[in-house]
């Protein structure tokens, strides 16, 4: 009998982006898996048992591209005039206090958890400590920035040069890079924010600690064309110019690319992501002809101020978009087939995080980032093909268990990390205090 440290028994299991394999045994042994295999083919004595009856055990899903500092603007972004990031997300961001930053990391590590995410990247704001702290005690696989800018003109609170911004985000390396599971990113804010020293020491310290470095990128038109003016290139090419791409980049959004910025894309290895449901109101991208390229981005939400911290809606966004902007013209209705958009999430989400070919997949060898799914819901039975039905109809209410790096951060949808009681009562009380909601 082989010891274990958790065994999820006779469970169907969605191995990957395509495979489906039924009345499985899946056992963890540390942080990683340890077996998959056929229901009593071999014996296990595990330390904890979660019972696999009427579950699908799937990968955990990951969203590349969110903002803790923007969770308590939930329900205040929707129709409001552009541009919503310098009318009402900046100075929100500039004025949050550290003890609301600790909220917003609460109850986004809660939504996360509830959902089914267990990977995120936070895209970088400010009293990141406090949002670190709560993501260390969640579990829950993060990679956090700080949020760097230099431009003359912005609020006296975060009002900084590139060295102080930089300075910042090796504070928070230091402090939390490798502390449980969380990592440090070196970011870009937004490229008409960064000075040319900043963008040259934020690459330059990334790279001296092996760290990835990441930037919102191609996200509207306006953006585009004040590089344009500023460099005399767009944006990608300026990035090349300066030395700084690689496959060590994330390139948040990316949705308006020309022919260049593509190959520029492609030679770099530059990892990608798009928020869907955020993105519909700047551009759609041309993500068929980046697969064609073999480059293959990840899902993000954008945070939970555009629309939840839930990836399934953001799947299904993402296909109908594309079904109508590049599938009807071309008489295509597989532009973008279900697995393939479950490779996205799963592997793109996985290089987001840093962890291509260690997250992804339920393989052994894999980290233990897995989740269950309660297949005896209405809304996934019948089904005639379980992927089709699970990205069709899958919400984040059949999240039953997470587990992360081996460890059970829900199980029976009970949050076993976090006082969810406690969390929900303090936003309700924020929302009071602040005259909000409702």
């Amino acid at each position: 009998m082989e010891a274990c440290s958790l065994l999820v028994e006779n469970v169907t299991v969605m191995r990957d982006f395509e495979t489906i394999e039924k009345n499985m045994d899946l056992a963890v042994e540390g942080e990683r898996i340890l077996a998959v295999v056929k229901h009593g083919e071999r014996e296990f004595q595990a330390k904890r048992v979660i019972s696999g009856r009427g579950k699908l055990v799937m990968p955990g899903l990951i969203d590349s591209h969110m903002h803790t500092g923007q969770q308590l603007l939930k329900g205040l972004v929707l129709d409001a005039k552009p541009i919503i990031w310098t009318r009402i997300m900046l100075p929100f961001e500039s004025t949050l206090p550290p003890e609301k930053m600790r909220l917003s990391a609460q109850t986004a590590a809660l939504e996360m958890i509830k959902s089914g995410t267990t990977g995120f990247v936070d895209a970088g704001s400010y009293h990141m400590d406090a949002a670190a702290e709560v993501y260390a005690e969640s579990g829950l696989r993060g990679c956090l920035s700080y949020s760097t800018m230099d431009e003359e003109g912005l609020p006296e609170s975060i009002a900084m040069d590139a060295e102080q911004a930089v300075r910042e985000t090796d504070l928070l390396y230091d402090h939390w890079n490798r502390q449980g599971n969380l990592k440090v990113y070196y970011s870009l804010r937004a490229l008409n924010s960064c000075s040319d020293r900043l963008t040259e020491l934020a690459a330059g310290h990334a790279k001296d600690r092996g760290a990835m470095l990441q930037a919102h990128m191609n996200e509207y038109q306006g953006e585009i064309d004040g590089i344009i003016r500023r460099e005399g290139m767009r944006p990608f090419g300026y990035l090349e110019k300066m030395g700084v791409l690689s496959s060590r980049f994330l390139g948040a959004h990316s949705l308006i690319l020309s022919e260049e910025e593509k190959e520029i894309i492609r030679t770099y290895q530059v990892k990608l992501c798009h928020c869907p449901f955020s993105n519909c109101g700047k551009a759609v991208p041309d993500t068929p002809d980046l697969i064609r390229r073999g480059i293959l981005p990840g899902f993000g939400t954008d945070g939970a101020a555009h629309g939840g911290l839930s990836l399934w809606n953001e799947l299904r966004i993402f296909r109908s978009v594309m079904n109508i902007y590049h599938g009807v013209p071309n008489k295509n209705p597989k532009v973008m087939p279900a697995e393939l958009l479950f490779q996205m999430l799963f592997e793109g989400g996985a290089a987001a995080i840093d962890e291509a070919g260690h997250c992804g997949r339920i393989e052994p060898g894999y980290k233990a980032d897995f989740i269950t799914i309660h297949l005896d819901a209405g809304r996934l039975i019948p089904s005639g093909n379980l992927i089709h039905t699970l990205f069709e109809c899958g919400e984040a209410g059949d999240v039953q268990d997470m587990v992360v790096n081996g460890a059970c951060l829900m199980e029976n949808r009970e949050v076993k990390v976090l006082d969810e009681e406690r969390i929900r009562f303090e936003a309700m009380e924020y929302m009071e205090k602040e005259g909000v909601g409702l």
